[in-house]
């Protein structure tokens, strides 16, 4: 192997090295802004969920609801009840 091979093969290898840094940097740059948007979206999540809680309670205050909309009603509540136990239970261990 003559000195000029041995030249490029260095630069390609640090070439390589150069693009793998910046391919690093670029995936925890990108690693950060997925974690931002996941809270985001949890939050988003969240308030959504609290909009339904509320205008499930503004249904049944404001009118009569039908048999469906009651058995509805009845296990949106039951999924917020084994909701509340869970974070209880989780809480208490």
């Amino acid at each position: 192997m003559d000195e000029t091979q041995l030249k490029r093969i260095q630069d390609k290898l640090q070439l390589l090295l150069r693009q793998q840094q910046q391919l690093q940097k670029d995936n925890q740059l990108l690693r950060e802004e997925l974690s931002l948007l996941q809270k985001s979206n949890a939050q988003h999540e969240e308030q959504t969920e609290k909009l339904k809680q509320q205008l499930d309670i503004l249904k049944f205050s404001n009118t009569a609801m039908s048999d469906a909309e009651k058995a509805q009603f009845e296990k949106r509540i039951n999924a917020y009840l084994k909701e509340i136990d869970r974070c209880i239970a989780l809480l208490s261990e």
